[in-house]
């Protein structure tokens, strides 16, 4: 399944004296990535605001499934926006996180979310836009997803996106603790949109027919860092207030 957290920073590499980036070291291949981008974010621009009947499908065969196999028990839908787009940041234990976290907002909402470009292959690349997936090239700083999430927000989506960067593994969790990305923090400071916590638990544990249970955070307060000059550290400062509510509301499961 999908993944949507992402490291913003483009990462320099130095050839003597002078820095270049990578993504700039080929004039030919940027300006092609750069029309697949914009064919990209146009197409998923174009599939509007409200849920596709794909997804409506998959919804109502989602419902009995996780409301009654899994019992599953979503509580804080009330701190979320009924309208405009905002940036939904969450734990990231399982691939079908973004399964769980988009249901209770459906049917009037759905959740966009980015998805690794391995993925994008015929009839695979078919269902996840139809899911509302867009692609991004993790590992390489994709500004170009960076820069299709804001736009998508500030249309009026929801994006899902999951700060520690992949899927939590055992033995890993400080790894992640450690070194949250600042991705979903960067989009809704540049979109001017609401950064909404959540947490959930027992996707990663599907195959006992556990409970899922999620949780809705309240909004962080970032307005006064909106107007800041410094978008990496205002990023960095709301990254860290956004981990430590995930940490709140997984602990609260």
């Amino acid at each position: 399944m999908a993944h949507g957290g992402l490291d913003d920073e483009v990462r320099p590499e130095v050839t003597g004296d002078r820095p270049r980036f990578r993504r700039r070291l080929d004039n030919d291949e940027t300006l092609r990535h750069r029309r697949v981008t914009i064919a990209t974010a146009a197409e998923a621009i174009l599939l509007g605001v409200r849920p596709p009947l794909v997804y409506h499908v998959i919804a109502v065969l989602s419902w009995p499934i996780l409301y009654g196999l899994f019992r599953l028990r979503a509580r804080g839908r009330e701190n979320l926006p009924a309208t405009g787009g905002y940036v939904l940041a969450c734990n990231h234990i399982s691939s079908f996180d973004p399964w769980l976290l988009g249901l209770p907002l459906w049917p009037r909402r759905w959740l966009r979310f980015m998805a690794k470009s391995e993925l994008y292959w015929w009839p695979l690349r078919l269902l996840l836009e139809s899911v509302g997936a867009f692609r991004v090239r993790r590992g390489l700083g994709d500004l170009d997803a960076i820069e299709t999430a804001v736009q998508l927000a500030r249309e009026g989506h929801v994006i899902a996106m999951y700060p520690e960067g992949t899927r939590r593994e055992k033995g890993l969790v400080k790894k992640h603790e450690a070194r949250p990305r600042s991705g979903a923090a960067r989009i809704a400071l540049e979109a001017g949109v609401p950064l909404v916590p959540a947490a959930v638990a027992g996707t990663d544990r599907l195959l006992t027919l556990g409970p899922l249970r999620i949780a809705y955070g309240a909004p962080l307060e970032i307005e006064d860092l909106r107007a800041d000059d410094d978008l990496r550290a205002s990023s960095q400062d709301v990254t860290e207030r956004l981990m430590a509510r995930i940490a709140e509301l997984e602990a609260s499961l």
